[in-house]
């Protein structure tokens, strides 16, 4: 009982209960400014560890000393009334020091440990500033009991945000950057910030039999809410709910506001199951998960068989069909759809984008009509991001090489998270030499709540093409990871070639066996097995087994994805069948066209042209084989130009090219400028028979030298990062398979 009267004379649990209110509020402030600063929320834990470590200090000076009007003095230890001197002496000051040592050493450490967590915390995306009368919908929350209607609140979401984007005085964000942050837990500010955005308009919808609830909140940059509404309707009068909110939302940020008679016609039907069928439709294409070419197709056509007079399922039909190979049938079915779409909705943004789409990806471009109809589709709907992509391939492959850029960064700049727009842009300065940017580019798309798989495959290739192999197998085991379950994914594959570059022989047995295993699609596996044989140095035997090849006349081929038939022509030449091989390049491709080829994938167009022209020398058809080795060369020139001569796999095939020529002086200089940005393919290299002539002379040898440390570096991280976690196991659970023998 003593010791209790002694604190509440010493105001010991008066000092208590302040310094637990004042340790709370900083605590509180700091969980709101630490993220508008961008300290990482872990640091929080510390200022909570600083401040229980510094409690008993805080009691220690309550109990020995009081703060009055005249400072500091000592606690009165005698009944009141009896005159003591509590004035400080010099042992006082010597407790006072050693206390505030203590608080000094607590509080340096804490902002040392602070300071750790803001350096090893990833690099935040680059964010714009904001533009005046911006706006982003964030996908409203489906509050439905089933889980399986949330299409319908992204519907809602996305028809709210077509209606707004369709009012000249608003900025609106694209779909693909406002649906990234459906499940995160950033706050309103720190969403704004990222986006770049004045405004986020965010809600829930919940249906009850016919009765739908549509609750809208628009927030500003700072979270504070500004405006907030719900809408009780019946199911039937969905549209007319979305152009309320839309008109409604709009009155508030923007500072001119278009008639509600003069906005478009929302595009609706009766029937809501077709509209939930669309909305499936739009999920898988939007998604590119596995499997999502055919679930997406099927979606589209239940829409359309629903409501034939529907216009957006056929051109999300049209554009499901035309992001994939198809054969001729295939690109009928799809221009079709688009006109189709065209002639129910002459004014629908997407019917316009599918048939440009058609046009410029189809065997037999046509490259300006496929400008007009994707321009006439920003025109429409300028917030429709994906045509702006299309439109940029569009004009590069008219040459248009700056306008495409142009177009390209205009659509990033409107929906800053676009999966495609973003890959595209890095790929772009990733060849120009610029590849911490374009890191930077992809790696922001990681930091989403659920990142797209094309930013792990556009890391992928980042850290391939600069040579950064242990870099690029922990991104592919990333992408296992969010691929799991999914065995015809190819990242198993890209594992093991990542690990045959590195000579990493088990690695390479072990992921070639789960490979063959779990690889279920027949192309796929003769992909892989091409690839892995060539990587091993096999030159002999039957790569382009029968089964694969589902042709007999070399014309046939082009029934094939091109590819596929390129792959399948160069292995007929390296395994000794040149004349087979050359026949089906021939009937396969137009030679003149080279650059179109390129456009789909630059460095195996490259790769695979020069195999042809190394076929044409051992049938002693050199003329063919000189003139196909000048024209590469100018189109390689050319490409190297516009990429700033930076770009390695560039200039290997450069040097591949002067080899192939006999100028071993000039393949020489080229290969030590592609190691000088980074190139490190020398598995690659040493296993192909076109490079073999040059392989055997000293002076390559002496330059590959310097490729083999740096590949010995990396296969020791690579190997520490295996020690360190088993990621067989980790991948064997996923998978539910039992280990290997």
């Amino acid at each position: 009982m003593k010791l209790l009267h002694d604190l509440r004379r010493r105001r010991v649990f008066r000092l208590a209960g302040l310094y637990i209110v004042g340790a709370w509020i900083v605590i509180e402030v700091a969980s709101v400014l630490f993220p508008a600063w961008g300290i990482p929320d872990t640091a929080l834990r510390y200022l909570v560890i600083a401040a229980i470590a510094l409690f008993p200090a805080a009691l220690l000076f309550g109990w020995v000393f009081d703060i009055t009007s005249d400072g500091i003095v000592r606690t009165r230890a005698v009944v009141p009334g009896e005159h003591v001197d509590l004035s400080l002496q010099r042992s006082d000051y010597w407790i006072l020091a050693a206390l505030g040592v203590v608080c000094v050493a607590v509080v340096a450490g804490s902002l040392q440990k602070i300071s750790e967590e803001i350096e090893e915390a990833p690099v935040a995306p680059t964010v714009a500033e904001r533009i005046a009368n911006s706006v982003a919908v964030l996908p409203f929350a489906n509050l439905d009991a089933n889980p399986d209607t949330g299409y319908f609140s992204d519907g809602v979401t996305e028809e709210i945000l077509h209606r707004l984007s369709s009012l000249d005085a608003l900025h609106v964000l694209g779909r693909t950057s406002s649906f990234a942050f459906r499940d995160s837990t950033d706050g309103p500010a720190r969403i704004s910030e990222l986006l770049g955005v004045k405004y986020l308009l965010h809600g829930s919808v919940r249906r009850d039999a016919n009765i739908v609830r549509v609750t809208a909140r628009l927030l500003d940059e700072t979270g504070l809410q500004v405006w907030s509404e719900s809408f009780d309707r019946k199911l039937e009068g969905i549209f007319t709910i979305q152009s309320e909110i839309a008109s409604t939302v709009a009155n508030q940020i923007a500072n001119e506001i278009i008639p509600l008679s003069e906005q478009p016609l929302a595009r609706t039907t009766s029937n809501m199951e077709a509209y939930n069928r669309y909305l499936v439709g739009r999920a898988f294409v939007n998604s590119r998960t596995p499997g999502w070419q055919e679930q997406a197709e099927n979606a589209f056509r239940e829409a359309i068989h629903l409501d034939p007079q529907y216009a957006p399922p056929y051109a999300g039909l049209s554009v499901a069909l035309s992001i994939q190979e198809q054969d001729e049938e295939g690109w009928t079915e799809a221009l079709a759809a688009a006109e189709e779409a065209l002639e129910l909705d002459p004014g629908l943004a997407e019917a316009h984008a599918a048939k440009g789409l058609v046009l410029y990806t189809n065997p037999a471009p046509d490259l300006e009509a496929a400008t007009v109809s994707l321009r006439q589709a920003l025109a429409l709907d300028p917030s429709l991001s994906i045509a702006y992509n299309w439109l940029a391939a569009t004009l590069r492959l008219r040459g248009l090489r700056e306008e495409s850029e142009a177009v390209q960064d205009q659509g990033l700049s409107i929906d800053p998270l676009n999966p495609s727009l973003s890959v595209n842009i890095a790929n772009r300065e990733m060849r120009r030499g610029n590849a911490d940017y374009a890191e930077q580019l992809v790696m922001r798309l990681t930091y989403l709540p659920n990142p797209p798989g094309l930013a792990y495959w556009e890391l992928m290739g980042l850290y391939t093409d600069t040579g950064q192999y242990d870099k690029a197998a922990e991104v592919i085991k990333d992408a296992i990871r969010a691929y799991a379950g999914t065995p015809n994914m190819i990242p198993i594959s890209a594992l093991t070639w990542t690990y045959q570059r590195l000579q990493m022989k088990a690695e390479v047995e072990y992921w070639s066996q789960r490979q063959a295993e779990l690889t279920q699609n027949p192309m796929q596996r003769y992909m892989f097995t091409a690839y892995t044989r060539k990587l091993n140095g096999i030159s002999s035997g039957v790569v382009c087994q029968p089964e694969f090849v589902p042709a007999k006349e070399p014309s046939d081929f082009r029934k094939l994805p091109p590819f596929i038939t390129a792959i399948i022509a160069a292995c007929n030449i390296m395994t000794g069948q040149v004349s087979d091989g050359i026949a089906i390049f021939e009937a396969s491709f137009d030679i003149e066209q080279l650059d179109a080829l390129n456009e789909t994938d630059a460095n195996n167009g490259y790769e695979f042209m020069h195999t042809l022209a190394y076929g044409y020398q051992q049938v002693g058809e050199d003329d063919k084989a000189t003139a196909l080795l000048i024209a590469l060369e100018e189109s390689l020139r050319s490409w190297l130009i516009v990429s700033e001569a930076s770009y390695s796999p560039g200039l290997e095939a450069l040097a591949l090219n002067k080899l192939l020529q006999r100028d071993f002086e000039a393949a020489l200089e080229f290969l030590g400028y592609a190691i000088e940005s980074g190139w490190n393919n020398y598995q690659w290299v040493i296993t192909d028979a076109l490079w073999q002539e040059a392989l055997a002379r000293p002076d390559f040898q002496e330059l590959l030298d310097t490729v083999r440390t740096e590949l010995a570096r990396q296969r020791a991280v690579a190997e520490q990062a295996n020690a360190v976690h088993d990621f067989k196991a980790e991948f064997e659970a996923l998978y539910g398979l039992e280990p290997l023998d």
